[in-house]
């Protein structure tokens, strides 16, 4: 009794998950065939409460057989969970015809009284596959001779393109590896290549590669996109993507001359080492027209916004102004914009979040920059509008977009009089507040005997010399701090090391968290940023040549010169080497920090 109740729930329970599921109706076929080849169109629906199945207008195609009918059931009871699936297939078979691109229409059917259809379908058609250029080659004298001992380049080979040949310098173009093949491709290695004078930035794609047919140079093969990248010029000139070399495993089926040998064996398989070397590509890199003092370095298309957490606050409190840039191009090489507070607002360093995507164009998403700032006097200020100017790559010209400007309205804060206010943006000295009233003094009081004036002596004196001396002092070092504050270039040249430091200090961080491509962009920003301040390079102007062309002109050692470089390049490409990746990280981490010690002890102003 027990178990006629269990089957009763069980049934019911199905047939209660069967009737809750979305009824869907699907066309199935392969997406490219070759003219000649038979394949099967299949029409399935998640239901075998069906009739009136109606087929499409197949054309383009020879009907060989169909439709035939077939249903499939299936019920598990996992964890006390029940699951069925019930389902019915149409199949026919067809033959390809004429080569193009062909669509098959929507199937309908009958489900309840309603009508369900499938989902369209396109099929490309290939011509015949024109074979005969490959050499037969020669029976070996052992009994068996290998099949792979004959592969041509024609059989197996890699092609490198590039999205654009012409560029300007900034502009993204997408290179492509993609592999034709012939034969059984077992396995495939290769290097990333050493792409000098580009930012480089890999697509990522699935490691589980998916073949199909294509019809290139008269033959049909099997082809995948093995690896995509977007690069960036950093220079221009004639810019050369190297050859690469990918060692290849194809499995050959072996020949037999003895018949008993080809029974017994069934012909079996040996891997074959194939090494395919890919093409040289050139890309001609032209500079951008005559900068604009204050160009973003940004290159593509872009959209600005801005806003802010309010314009109406208290001395001491947060201001937040969010800058959003959105668009394609080479967003991570923007510079950040400049948002120029009130003078006496104390001001922080801002907050960069990036969201984009890897495409054909470049990076498409968003880079946000948030800066907070807190103002220490009550008044009415203005933060101006913010301006980002770019190079349009559709209409070849720079373009400037503004933010708005915030006119903010600044009450007094909490606080007595005697609050202590320190105005860390201009480095002013403490002030006191509201010294009209003084504290009664306490303790005991020291008495002069009655004729013993101060008048005329020494401490006298010293009380008009000292505040005098000390004023004049201050006076000097007030007015040397200041020239040194107006010298930007100066200013950022002293705090290189400072800066470069802190970087590294996030690096290593990173390092310890082991996140991978964070750690090489902070790595990087931090080697490029040392020597950008270093040498007062603008970012527009930031290469290897230029970097080198003025290490050279501070006397820094062709030696050293070379070291940094070397140092650069290792940091590019380490996140794309093989191996232990925590010692590459560790190694190129050791060997930023040297570099900096030795460029700061080499490099004088």
């Amino acid at each position: 009794m027990r178990k006629l109740i269990l089957l009763s729930l069980i049934i019911l329970t199905v047939c209660q998950i069967q009737a809750a599921d979305k009824v869907t109706f699907k066309t199935e076929a392969p997406d490219v065939v070759v003219s000649g080849d038979q394949f099967r169109l299949e029409f399935t629906i998640n239901t075998q409460d069906v009739k009136d199945f109606r087929a499409p207008s197949i054309s383009g195609f020879d009907v060989l057989m169909g439709p035939t009918r077939s249903q499939q059931s299936s019920t598990q009871i996992i964890n006390g969970k029940v699951s069925s699936s019930r389902s019915i297939t149409f199949t026919y078979i067809l033959m390809a015809g004429k080569e193009g691109t062909y669509t098959i229409p929507a199937a309908s059917i009958e489900v309840d009284g309603e009508k369900v259809f499938s989902n369209a379908i396109q099929i490309k058609v290939l011509p015949p596959d024109q074979s005969g250029g490959s050499s037969g080659g020669q029976a070996s004298s052992s009994r068996s001779q290998v099949a792979g001992s004959r592969i041509t380049k024609d059989d197996l080979f890699i092609t490198a393109t590039a999205s654009k040949t012409t560029v300007h310098e900034q502009e993204a173009i997408l290179l492509t590896y993609k592999v034709y093949t012939l034969v059984n491709l077992r396995q495939l290695q290769g290097d990333m290549p050493d792409l000098k004078g580009f930012h480089t930035q890999e697509i990522p794609l699935p490691q589980q590669k998916k073949f199909s047919l294509e019809h290139y140079k008269g033959r049909n093969y099997n082809t995948t996109v093995w690896s995509q990248y977007i690069l960036f010029p950093q220079q221009t000139g004639k810019l050369e993507i190297p050859s690469i070399t990918f060692n290849g495993v194809v499995a050959q089926q072996t020949i037999s001359d003895d018949p008993f040998d080809a029974f017994f064996n069934g012909g079996g398989y040996v891997e074959v080492k194939k090494q395919i070397v890919t093409p040289k590509l050139t890309i001609n890199v032209q500079p951008l027209p005559a900068r604009p003092a204050n160009f973003s370095g940004a290159v593509g298309e872009f959209q600005i916004a801005s806003s802010i957490n309010s314009t109406e606050v208290k001395t001491n409190d947060a201001v937040t102004i969010k800058i959003t840039l959105s668009g394609v191009g080479n967003m991570k090489l923007i510079n950040t914009p400049e948002v120029k507070f009130p003078q006496d607002f104390e001001i922080y360093d801002p907050k960069i979040t990036d969201k984009y995507d890897l495409t054909n164009n470049g990076l498409s998403g968003t880079k946000t920059f948030e800066y907070l700032a807190i103002p220490r006097h009550a008044g009415d200020f203005t933060v101006p509008a913010v301006e980002f100017v770019y190079f349009d790559l559709k209409s070849n010209s720079y373009k400037t977009l503004k933010t708005q400007a915030y006119n903010l309205k600044v009450a007094k804060g909490q606080g007595n009089a005697e609050q202590v206010i320190s105005d860390f943006t201009n480095k002013e000295n403490v002030k006191i507040l509201g010294t009209d009233i003084r504290f009664i003094k306490l303790g005991d009081t020291k008495l002069h005997p009655q004729g013993e004036f101060f008048f005329g002596s020494l401490g006298y004196w010293l009380w008009y010399v000292i505040p005098l001396l000390l004023f004049v002092a201050f006076i000097v070092i007030y007015r040397n701090q200041a020239k040194e504050n107006a010298n930007i270039a100066k200013l950022k040249t002293k705090k290189a090391n400072k800066v470069a430091a802190k970087r590294m200090k996030q690096a290593g961080k990173l390092l310890a968290e082991n996140k991978k491509n964070e750690f090489y962009d902070e790595v990087l920003k931090a080697l490029w940023g040392y020597v950008g301040d270093k040498l007062n390079i603008p970012v527009s102007l930031l290469s290897k040549d230029n970097v080198e062309a003025e290490l050279i002109k501070y006397g820094v050692s062709a030696e050293l010169i070379k070291e940094f470089m070397a140092v650069l390049n290792e940091c590019e490409f380490a996140r794309y080497a093989p191996g232990n990746e925590s010692e590459a990280m560790d190694k190129v981490y050791a060997a930023s920090v040297g570099i900096i010690s030795k460029m700061e002890n080499n490099i004088k102003h």
